[in-house]
């Protein structure tokens, strides 16, 4: 269910659920709880235009031509998750250390199963965010969609899991793909272009990669001081009951304004974040951030509740 404004239900006391961290292994043994605190599960769904995604399905009505897409990858990382409580506190979620989805304060979310067009990927995939929270009352939820500054800009092959993915990774300049979206279309059944070479590589058809940009270093194999755009996406739920809802990530709203059918000339396929793309404004506007200078026309409209 999804609350608007002026929706409003009693504050619950979060409870234990129990669910497997990747679909087709077993779970990660995890340490009891600390005493005081409480165990949460976060659950995140992907979807297309309100369906499930999955990888080889196809998907009708997408972007402004209303084009057929049949993805081949759908991944992200999110950090910094808090759970708001009933005096409006944020209060950060202290995330089990599970040596595979999750490090520090962020964790990877992953859709693909590596089936299919989406045989680039991994077979094993995780839909939830676990850890603890002081005993309490939770009404809302805070969260950001992205990796932290501190994280963002290191060596992939020598990093801990789940930063160890050298497909989510740009170069040291650039940094991680937080969002990895990728798919065929109608118009663009496969691409021709060569890889970006600021990192944006080559992916078919039509993708959403979201990152950082214009960052500061003196070369795209060295970490930057900071990054002009850091891309990072702060997404809040007032009302949100982690024991009963779900948070909804439906790729559509990010590609409703652009033309999935063509690539804008000599640039990545589809919206890599960088400046100077013509495909990106809509992409970056649905994400509710500014681009080329322009700022975001609303808030992000990637993730809902239900």
């Amino acid at each position: 269910m999804r609350f608007g404004p002026s929706a409003s239900f009693a504050p619950l006391t979060l409870a234990a659920t129990v669910l497997l961290s990747a679909c087709g292994t077993a779970p990660t043994p995890t340490a009891p709880p600390e005493p005081g605190t409480q165990p949460v599960t976060l659950r995140f769904t992907a979807q297309v235009a309100g369906l499930p995604f999955a990888c080889g399905q196809s998907y009708t009505g997408i972007g402004s031509t209303r084009s057929t897409i049949t993805p081949s990858d759908y991944r992200f990382y999110v950090s910094e998750l808090h759970l708001i409580d009933t005096k409006g506190r944020a209060v950060p979620l202290a995330l089990t250390q599970d040596g595979t989805w999750q490090l520090d304060n962020l964790a990877l979310l992953d859709f693909e199963n590596g089936s299919g067009p989406c045989r680039n990927g991994t077979a094993a995939t995780n839909t939830t965010v676990r850890g603890n929270v002081p005993a309490g009352q939770y009404t809302g939820l805070r969260f950001t969609l992205g990796v932290p500054f501190a994280r963002n800009h290191g060596d992939p092959t020598t990093a801990p899991s789940p930063l160890n993915l050298t497909a989510m990774f740009w170069n040291w300049q650039g940094g991680y793909k937080f969002i990895k979206f990728d798919t065929a279309t109608s118009g663009q059944t496969a691409t021709t272009a060569p890889p970006d070479p600021r990192g944006g590589g080559n992916a078919s058809g039509f993708s959403v990669h979201l990152g950082s940009t214009v960052c500061a270093s003196a070369s795209r194999t060295e970490a930057p001081s900071a990054c002009q755009n850091p891309n990072r996406v702060t997404v809040q739920f007032d009302r949100f009951d982690a024991a009963n809802q779900v948070v909804v990530a439906d790729i559509a709203a990010l590609l409703a304004g652009a033309n999935v059918d063509v690539n804008a000339p000599g640039t990545s396929p589809g919206c890599m974040s960088f400046l100077g793309d013509a495909d990106c404004p809509p992409v970056m506007g649905a994400l509710g951030l500014p681009y080329g200078g322009v700022a975001a026309p609303g808030p992000q409209r990637l993730f809902t509740v239900r």
